[in-house]
C-alpha cells in the first residue's frame, strides 16, 4: 500500500500516484518522484559530491565487492522467493546492480534522499524504480518483502524513526537487511567525513530494532579478520584533521592488497555461512523480520 504523506491516507500501491483521498500527488525533481523535495539537493547526513568518486572507484574495491556478497548471501538464505524489495539509501546503485544480476525476477525499488546519487544509480539500472525518499518518512505500508539498508542508518541522527517506517513499509513477516559500521573506539577521521552520527555497539543496535517491532534472527560483525589492521589505520589517523583527510587513499589500495583482504573476508562469509557469528568486526550484518 502506498501511504499518502499529505493525509496519511493509504491506496493500493499499483494506482496512480495521486492520493485519492485528498488529491496531493508528488513532485518530480530532477526526472525522479519526489517524496522529500525539500531535502533532494542538500538532505544532509552525507555530501552528494562523494556520489562520483564513489562511482568510478566502488566496483573495483574489496570492501564494497565484499560487502556485496555479503548481502546477497544474506538475501538467498533469508529472503527465499521474495517478489519485491526496497533499497533505503541506495546511493549510486552499486548494491541494486548486484541484486539486479542474482535476482533478476524481482521487482525492484531503490530510494535515496539526494537525486545526484539517483542519477548515477539510474543510468546503471534503467528498469529499476527509483525515488527521492526521506526514510525517516516512508511513503509505503505493508509492501515489501525485503527492505535494506546497507551502511546509510548511521548517517541520520532519528535512527529509531527509520526503523519504525522501515518496519511499517515491511508486508508482515517481511525481511528487514541492515549493514552499519560497528565499535565507537574505531572512531576517526573516516567517520567524520563520511558524515556519521555513530559506529554501533551491538546491544543498542538490537535494542533499537527490537523497539521498532522487528525481530532479529541473525547477527554477526564482518571486516574481523582485518579489525587489528584497521584499528592500527585508525588510530594513526586520530589526530588527523578532517580537511586533511584523503577518501581517495582509503579506496585507492594496491592490487595485490586488494586482494588479499577481498580473500580474507571472502573466509569470513564462509564462516557465516556456516552459522558462525563473529563476535567483532569493522562492521556488522543484522536480518530481522517483522512479525507475520
Amino acid at each position: 500500500m502506498r501511504r499518502c504523506l499529505a493525509c496519511g491516507a493509504t491506496h493500493p500501491s499499483t494506482e496512480r500516484l495521486t492520493c485519492p483521498a485528498c488529491g496531493a500527488e508528488p513532485l518530480r525533481v530532477d526526472g525522479f518522484v519526489s517524496f522529500a523535495p525539500a531535502l533532494a539537493h542538500g538532505g544532509g547526513g552525507f555530501d552528494a559530491a562523494y556520489f562520483s568518486e564513489l562511482a568510478d572507484l566502488e566496483g573495483a574495491n574489496f570492501w564494497f565487492r565484499a560487502r556485496n556478497e555479503i548481502v546477497l548471501w544474506a538475501l538467498e538464505h533469508y529472503g527465499k522467493g521474495f517478489r519485491n524489495l526496497l533499497e533505503i539509501g541506495c546511493g549510486t546503485g552499486f548494491v541494486l546492480r548486484g541484486i539486479a544480476d542474482r535476482f533478476s525476477r524481482s521487482k525492484l525499488h531503490g530510494s535515496e534522499i539526494f537525486t545526484a546519487g539517483l542519477g548515477f544509480a539510474a543510468r546503471r539500472l534503467p528498469h529499476v524504480d527509483f525515488m527521492q525518499m526521506d526514510a525517516r518518512d516512508i511513503p509505503y505500508r505493508d509492501e515489501f518483502d525485503v527492505i535494506g539498508a546497507f551502511d546509510v542508518v548511521e548517517h541520520i541522527e532519528q535512527d529509531v524513526q527509520v526503523l519504525a517506517q522501515v518496519r511499517d513499509a515491511l508486508k508482515p513477516g517481511g525481511i528487514f537487511l541492515l549493514t552499519v559500521p560497528q565499535h565507537a573506539w574505531l572512531w576517526s577521521a573516516a567517520d567524520d567525513y563520511a558524515h556519521h552520527v555513530r559506529r554501533y555497539a551491538r546491544a543498542d543496535l538490537h535494542a533499537k530494532i527490537e523497539s521498532a517491532g522487528l525481530r532479529v534472527i541473525r547477527s554477526t560483525s564482518f571486516v574481523s579478520f582485518l579489525l587489528p589492521a584497521m584499528l592500527v589505520a585508525r588510530l594513526a589517523r586520530r589526530k588527523t584533521r578532517l580537511e586533511e583527510f584523503d577518501a581517495g587513499k582509503e579506496l585507492k589500495i594496491s592490487p595485490w592488497m586488494n586482494r588479499t583482504f577481498f580473500q580474507l573476508m571472502m573466509a569470513e562469509l564462509a564462516l557465516i555461512r556456516r552459522g558462525v557469528d563473529l563476535p567483532a568486526g569493522g562492521s556488522r550484518l543484522v536480518v530481522a523480520r517483522r512479525a507475520a
